[in-house]
């Protein structure tokens, strides 16, 4: 089973290496892993998507909030949340299928970034479904290349998650 977590960390070197070290000890696979900067300069926010089963999220979690660095973790699969992954996908594009490419593009609602002669960049924002099926239909034009973001994820609604681990938790473990 698929679980998006999301970390706050200290923002240090070294403290991404760490937490997705942590994971591949225990065998699990990170399907993506995002880090970026927060409202607070000294934090950043690591979102990712690990495959594990609810008795191994259980252990993942609890290793995790045991890293010095980490501050909170938290499981969004398990509260309402919005989760958003982001693609430039580069495809092959003639005069003669450049107007097929941008109707397919304004159908998933994405954004033409580049074009030249050979080909056209797409960008494209959406849960990680909406970004496959673009994939998917943008192959029969031919993908030269794609990057993707990774699901990149917040709960909803005014208050944080609940399911949630704190550094400070008591829990003896």
């Amino acid at each position: 089973m698929k679980h998006t977590l999301a970390l706050l960390v200290v923002d240090r070197p070294a403290v991404l290496s760490h937490v997705s070290g942590l994971i591949s000890r225990r065998a699990y696979n990170i399907k993506s892993i995002a880090a970026g900067a927060t409202e607070d300069p000294n934090i950043t926010r690591i979102t990712m998507v690990v495959e594990c089963d609810e008795n191994g999220i259980d252990q993942v979690m609890k290793q995790l909030a045991k890293l010095v660095d980490v501050i909170k973790v938290t499981n969004l699969t398990e509260v309402p949340s919005i989760t958003r992954d982001m693609a430039l996908i580069k495809v092959k594009a003639t005069p003669e299928t450049r107007h097929d490419i941008v109707d397919i593009v304004n159908i998933f609602r994405a954004r033409i970034v580049d074009v030249n002669q050979a080909t056209m960049v797409i960008e494209a924002t959406g849960e990680s479904d909406k970004i496959d099926a673009l994939c998917k239909v943008m192959q029969e034009h031919g993908i030269v290349e794609i990057a993707r973001t990774g699901e990149i994820a917040l709960s909803r609604g005014p208050e944080a998650a609940k399911n949630t681990r704190d550094m400070d938790a008591d829990e003896e473990e």
